[in-house]
């Protein structure tokens, strides 16, 4: 019996078993009655307005389905159990959506779903610059190879998380991008790449371009600007310069050494006097321009000499006994002590007593205008533009600093204003003054003497009217008066002309108005007009000389402009002389005998021309030329002109006579 007891629990695991496995009624039901959607996972683009539903939610009979308060805001919406997106998605804003979504029955939450959108991004911004314009100062001595602006500082920001942006440098001041460039394309750092020269490029312009693709051309590519201005900076690299340099560029200078001479015996109160100049240094880099400190360094025995720290100037101290040189090392120091240089001064000690004091010419010669006032200056005869300047000098000792006082001992009307001469009173008189004037050699007490020769003439002399406008200048209203008045005295003597023109010449006028062919006899000379008889005499009024004329001529057209030429002669000349041939001439015993010079000759077109000269004529004779008729003129005036209508000689007159 205890046996089948035992088996009890055997026997009963298998109907356990399968009772268990087995769910119960009530479990299967609820497991039946609950929401469930079609996708828990969407993926949307961004800036893409989405209608369609993302999901469908299966909701069961007696339960109401909701959006859940975890739900990104105003993101979603449900209707008829299909969730919507309410928006339009921004990756930049928000790259995923997600919606919760709650199944109640009687306000008593049942199911909780979730789910996911996720927004894909589109590359739909720009990349920008934290700045527009970024300036950066870089010393010239900066090494090559040098970072000048960090990445960070040169980096631009994209809204578009995942792109990839590229940088570019582009030069805006010529050969800018020989001296910086950029890291990389996707590192903009700003590196230097050769020296720097403050003196070639002070300053040098980009533009820093950004774009969000490697292609250029790309559609969807999106670019930035912004400019790099870089200033370069001197940076203390040369010392001071002395100048004059004899040779110099960006880098260096040949400096000057400078030498003067000073006299034994004598202390000279001013600065001396050096060539090529006066001490002189500047900081050689003229960025900077630092202070320059002057000091002696050596050579400077027994102190003689002292120089001005600020100037340079270069003075005696003591008086030197004998002969000597003196060689000086002179310092320039920048104020900061950070660069100096030295030069050499050579200061000779020199004996005056082997040289005479004179003066460079023993005659000098001056002008002054007349009419010029007191206290103006003698210019120099040789270059009026110039004052005339005197000076006396040791000859073997130019270079000698010499304190020389001039005056003029014999004459008043002048006086000596340093090395020139000024007038004490007004020149009212052409005249020559000769002047002697005497130098005197303050530390040596020498002197010496010459003569300026001052000669007062008519020149330009300073205008003292009312026009002038103290410059030795006319103004404008002075100017336009002379030459309203210059015109109307022209006006006037055009007027005149045209009366005596008319006055003299109007009936050669009036002639010209006719027909041609009233003026077709031929003669240049009206007395040979063949219907009038005319007389040489000499009108009361001058006339103007005849140009010289031409032994023979073209046929013209007549002028309006001929006159009647008047000879010279006070005496009238009667008009029958005039035919008369050169044998009848030659026979008399007349002085004015006439004898011919040239062949006549038969020209067809007009007749003979012969030129006539009186054997004694004078060289103060005028000369005037007579145009005989053509032939056919002269055919047509024998048939219709009788005995007594004048002179008439057939060929014999056709001639030209002087």
């Amino acid at each position: 019996m205890r046996a089948p007891a035992l088996l009890w629990p055997v026997l009963l695991l298998p109907l356990l078993i399968v009772l268990f496995s087995q769910p119960p009624r009530s479990l299967v039901r609820a497991q039946t009655q609950v929401c469930s959607v079609s996708q828990n996972f969407v993926q949307v683009k961004e800036n893409v307005d989405v209608t369609d539903p993302l999901v469908n939610i299966s909701v069961p009979e007696g339960q109401q389905v909701t959006l859940g308060s975890s739900s990104t805001p105003s993101a979603f919406r449900i209707l008829e159990n299909q969730l919507f997106l309410n928006v339009t998605p921004d990756y930049e804003e928000n790259s995923v959506l997600q919606a919760y979504v709650e199944c109640k029955r009687d306000s008593i939450l049942v199911t909780q779903l979730v789910v996911f959108v996720s927004v894909l991004d589109v590359n739909d911004n720009e990349p920008e610059f934290p700045f527009e314009v970024k300036e950066c100062n870089v010393t010239e001595d900066t090494r090559v190879g040098t970072t000048v602006i960090t990445e960070e500082g040169l980096r631009a920001t994209d809204p578009d998380k995942n792109d990839v942006l590229f940088y570019t440098l582009q030069e805006m001041t010529p050969d800018a991008s020989s001296f910086f460039y950029l890291m990389g394309p996707n590192q903009p750092a700003l590196m230097l790449n050769r020296t720097l020269d403050f003196y070639k490029n002070q300053n040098m312009t980009f533009q820093l371009l950004v774009r969000d693709t490697w292609e250029v051309l790309t559609e969807s590519s999106h670019t930035a600007t912004a400019t790099l201005i870089l200033n370069v900076l001197p940076a203390d690299l040369r010392p001071p310069w002395f100048l004059p340099c004899s040779y110099s560029d960006d880098y260096n200078c040949v400096q000057a050494h400078y030498e003067g001479a000073v006299p034994i015996g004598q202390k000279l109160p001013s600065p001396l006097i050096l060539s090529p100049g006066p001490i002189y240094a500047v900081d050689g880099d003229k960025g900077i321009n630092q202070r320059i400190i002057y000091s002696i360094i050596a050579g400077n025995t027994d102190d003689t000499f002292t120089i001005d720290a600020n100037s340079g100037n270069l003075t005696m101290a003591k008086d030197i006994l004998s002969p000597t040189t003196f060689t000086l090392v002179v310092r320039a120091d920048q104020e900061d002590m950070a660069q100096n240089s030295v030069t050499q001064v050579t200061v000779k000690a020199q004996d005056l007593t082997e040289s005479p004091f004179q003066f460079s010419r023993s005659l000098y010669h001056g002008t002054v205008a007349l009419g010029s006032g007191a206290g103006t200056r003698v210019m120099d005869a040789a270059s009026p533009s110039e004052s005339l300047r005197i000076w006396a000098q040791y000859p073997n000792y130019p270079d000698l600093n010499l304190a020389i006082t001039y005056r003029i001992t014999n004459c008043t009307k002048f006086k000596m204003d340093e090395d020139t001469i000024l007038t004490t009173e007004a020149m009212e008189n052409v005249e020559v003054f000769y002047a002697e004037v005497e130098a005197t050699e303050s530390s040596t007490g020498a002197t010496a003497t010459t003569v300026v020769e001052i000669q007062v003439s008519e020149q330009k002399t300073p205008s003292t009217g009312a026009g002038d406008n103290g410059d030795g200048h006319f103004s404008t209203v002075d100017m336009a008066v002379l030459g309203g008045v210059l015109g109307a005295l022209l006006l006037l003597a055009l007027i005149c002309l045209a009366v005596l023109i008319h006055k003299h010449y109007g009936h050669q006028l009036n002639c010209c108005s006719g027909k041609a062919s009233e003026l077709s006899s031929g003669f240049d000379n009206d007395a040979f007009v063949p219907d009038r008889k005319a007389s040489w005499t000499p009108t009361s009024s001058p006339e103007p000389e005849p140009g010289p004329v031409p032994a023979k001529r073209p046929p013209s057209p007549p002028s309006s402009a001929r006159s009647s030429p008047v000879p010279p002669s006070s005496e009238p000349l009667s008009l029958a002389s005039a035919p008369d041939t050169p044998e009848t001439a030659r026979a008399g015993d007349s002085p004015s005998a006439v004898r011919s010079i040239l062949t006549k000759e038969r020209r067809p077109e007009s007749g003979y021309k012969a030129v006539w000269f009186g054997e004694d004529i004078g060289a103060e004779a005028d000369v005037v030329v007579l145009n005989a008729p053509t032939v056919e003129n002269e055919g047509s005036e024998d048939e219709g002109q009788d005995e007594n209508d004048g002179p008439h000689h057939g060929a014999d007159a056709d001639s030209t006579y002087i």
